[in-house]
């Protein structure tokens, strides 16, 4: 289980398979998320159609509500959610920082892990290394991610480098963990490359974490708000310090042109929640670049979103006017048609780029790309 097998390269692109217990997933892969068990408006049937092969949950979310122990009696997220294909889960780290905290508390971290809030109730919680491999181990995913401290990205160099050695330090307890708790044959664990926008800390933080070992590496704290140059040099400054061995995973990184680039430096998988967030506010994708229903033009327009498009929703011949007349009207049934839209863009986009690789001509994919897109 869990082996990493490269197909083709063109230039830093690779086209791999990645074997898990619940199917193999041919990369490079985009991961639409699940964040509470279940991908928002769509039912498992839908995104499985719409060519998604691995899709993703939320540790913190889940460990809120409903809990991982009630999870874990109805025999993991898999038999939770009625999800066969693959599964994997965030540590929650994240969250813990960017939502667990109250008017009057902040998240407390020291060395041995997070003190924080809940956003539902203000209830105190505290995460772990420990902890989040045990929610995780629950959980059941196929891939789960070690514990790790996102720094903001304005921080400074010195809180940065303390940030990334405390995301070392519980990446090796994380890992240890994992060992304890998990069934190597049923999980594999990514540890998560940190170092905010410092290029001596990302060289530095892809050097430990390569180091450990681990099935797959994931490259963490990029997409927060940071320029998209210096979210693609961190990648150029991580990557070669990563093993070809294993699979990279860039977290929370989902507008096609990022996905275009993360494939060019050696990226393998994604997630993101920006296909189902913008489509619920009437926002898709074509070769064109992002549109939105919400203009004027399309108030009468009888075209498709897309000519061409292969998704469900153009096929069935939905005008532009009648899904932006839903959006308006705040309909579920818009927000689900530009779902299943944007995230059938993006699996349509990936595996588009694996075929470029596979015959070799990836440069020459990503300039077809740009010359389209605006």
């Amino acid at each position: 289980m869990f082996k990493y097998k490269i197909q083709s390269t063109s230039g830093k692109a690779r086209a791999g398979t990645f074997t898990t217990p619940h199917g193999e997933i041919k990369t490079p892969v985009f991961m639409p998320c699940g964040t509470k068990a279940t991908v928002k408006t769509l039912d498992p049937i839908e995104v499985k159609q719409a060519g998604c092969q691995i899709l993703l949950g939320n540790t913190y979310h889940l460990h809120m509500r409903p809990g991982s122990e009630l999870i874990a009696k109805h025999g993991g997220l898999h038999k939770f959610m009625k999800w066969d294909s693959p599964i994997l889960t965030d540590s929650g780290g994240f969250q813990v920082f960017s939502l667990g905290r109250t008017e009057n508390n902040k998240p407390k971290i020291t060395d041995d892990g997070v003190e924080f809030y809940s956003h539902l109730d203000g209830s105190k919680h505290f995460f772990s290394p420990d902890k989040a491999i045990q929610i995780q181990k629950n959980l059941g995913a196929d891939i789960i991610m070690a514990f790790d401290e996102c720094a903001p990205g304005d921080s400074s160099h010195a809180y940065a480098k303390q940030a990334m050695e405390r995301t070392h330090k519980w990446a090796v307890q994380s890992v240890d963990a994992f060992k304890k708790y998990c069934d190597p044959a049923k999980q594999t664990i990514y540890p998560i490359v940190q170092g905010v926008i410092y290029p001596d800390l990302r060289e530095e933080s892809a050097k430990f974490i390569a180091g450990l070992d681990t099935a797959g590496i994931a490259i963490g704290g990029l997409s927060v708000g940071e320029s998209k140059e210096n979210m693609y040099g961190m990648i150029d400054v991580v990557v070669p310090n990563l093993p070809d061995s294993k699979p990279r995973y860039l977290m929370g990184v989902g507008s096609p042109e990022d996905l275009i680039e993360g494939v060019y430096r050696g990226i393998d998988m994604f997630d993101c929640v920006l296909p189902t967030r913008i489509a619920r506010h009437g926002a898709f994708w074509t070769k064109a670049g992002r549109q939105n229903l919400m203009n004027s033009k399309y108030r009468e327009n009888l075209e498709l979103l897309e000519e061409g498009c292969d998704c469900s929703t153009c096929l069935a011949g939905y005008s532009s006017s009648y899904i932006a007349h839903l959006i308006r009207e705040k309909e579920v049934y818009g927000m689900r048609l530009l779902s299943i839209h944007n995230l059938r863009f993006l699996f349509r986009l990936m595996e588009q780029a694996r075929e470029a690789i596979l015959n070799g001509v990836y440069a020459e994919f990503r300039r077809e790309f740009y010359e389209n897109w605006k």
